[in-house]
């Protein structure tokens, strides 16, 4: 089983760690950091949690940082395990709501993995579903880029998209393909009822037997020239279009 990052950059996603009350080993402060606001709830939620803090040269900190853009803050978690598909009912049953799922049929950008893991967090989407290989996965620059999104939402990790998808619709969950080929535009479908939303990769849309095997296809409709929507927007809109059906 695929595991999680154990490396979070930035002072924002850190926060978001620490307030999420994951596990985390130790922090890293760059020893020309200048106090902030952010800086002192690091410290304040650190002590709170008796979590080591140490100081180090940035150009220390420069060496270990995966994203380029650490802000001077490192911090160092626990690895978990990526949740599995039969874990998402089970999730579901605890929001004690109908399954809402959002399936990426092999997103490659972490900057679009990351918006999308953001704003599915916002929308309460149940669990995001990634494919295993071909794809972005859960490393520091996604979790920065989910603004520490990535630590409280579920992700589950698959090999194969299409199977996954057969797997939900066993279990009565209909299954709807972001496509531009879908004949009725994407706010007519019903997200109330067990639902999972597909977006395909950037560029190449949803792959031809995940197409096959979604019970619906619905479009965006756009104007102008360009085609297609970016994969994180494209998702955000269906997310909502699914948060305000269930806010009636």
């Amino acid at each position: 089983m695929p595991v999680m990052p154990s490396i979070t950059e930035g002072k924002n996603p850190v926060i978001e760690l620490l307030k999420s009350g994951h596990p985390v080993a130790r922090i890293i402060l760059a020893e020309n950091l200048r106090p902030d606001e952010a800086v002192s709830q690091i410290l304040k939620l650190a002590q709170a949690g008796n979590i080591p803090v140490s100081r180090t040269p940035r150009q220390e900190i420069d060496r270990q940082s995966t994203t380029g853009a650490h802000q001077g803050v490192i911090a160092y978690a626990a690895a978990t395990n990526y949740a599995s598909l039969d874990d998402l009912l089970a999730i579901s049953a605890k929001k004690n709501e109908p399954p809402l799922y959002i399936i990426l049929d092999g997103i490659e950008d972490p900057q679009n993995l990351g918006s999308i893991l953001r704003t599915a967090y916002a929308a309460g989407i149940h669990c995001v579903v990634i494919r295993e290989r071909r794809a972005a996965g859960l490393t520091a620059a996604v979790a920065r880029a989910s603004a520490g999104a990535v630590w409280y939402m579920s992700v589950a990790s698959v090999s194969s998209i299409a199977d996954a998808v057969e797997k939900l619709k066993k279990n009565n969950i209909w299954v709807i393909g972001i496509d531009r080929t879908g004949q009725s535009e994407y706010t007519k479908m019903d997200y109330r009822s067990a639902a999972a939303i597909v977006i395909g990769s950037e560029g190449k849309g949803l792959s031809e037997l995940v197409r096959k095997r979604c019970d619906f296809l619905a479009n965006i409709p756009m104007r102008g020239q360009i085609n297609s929507l970016n994969a994180s927007v494209a998702a955000a809109l269906v997310m909502y279009e699914a948060y305000r059906q269930r806010s009636r």
